[in-house]
């Protein structure tokens, strides 16, 4: 079992490896990674979401049997899921809007100027 998630590990990222290569910067490889957790976040919200209303289907179905409690168990798993990251998601929102972050651009310093001049 080890030796297959190392193997899987090790492809993804030989697969992975074109896409950090052609990020000129740093900024650009932060700026890909950005995007597939952005994608992974409403991925998963989605999953929660199906989850939930997979246990609303199960608990339907069997409503008089024993597998109710089941049903009510997914739903509450589904439900635990979306509200922690939703809330997850609120407090990045107050501490952007707390700090008064409104880009995601990060802060470069700019270098040392000197005064060619002489002045």
């Amino acid at each position: 079992m080890r030796r297959l998630i190392g193997s899987s590990a090790l492809s993804l990222g030989v697969l992975c490896l074109p896409l950090l290569t052609s990020a000129a910067t740093l900024l650009n490889t932060l700026a890909l990674a950005n995007t597939f957790l952005n994608a992974a976040i409403g991925l998963f919200i989605t999953l929660a979401i199906v989850v939930f209303f997979w246990g609303l289907i199960q608990y339907l179905v069997n409503m008089g049997g024993e597998k109710k409690s089941e049903g009510l168990q997914i739903m509450f798993y589904g439900v635990i899921a979306i509200f922690v990251m939703v809330s997850i998601w609120g407090i990045i929102r107050l501490l952007q809007s707390t700090f008064q972050v409104t880009s995601t651009d990060p802060i470069i310093p700019k270098g040392i100027q000197i005064n060619t001049t002489g002045y």
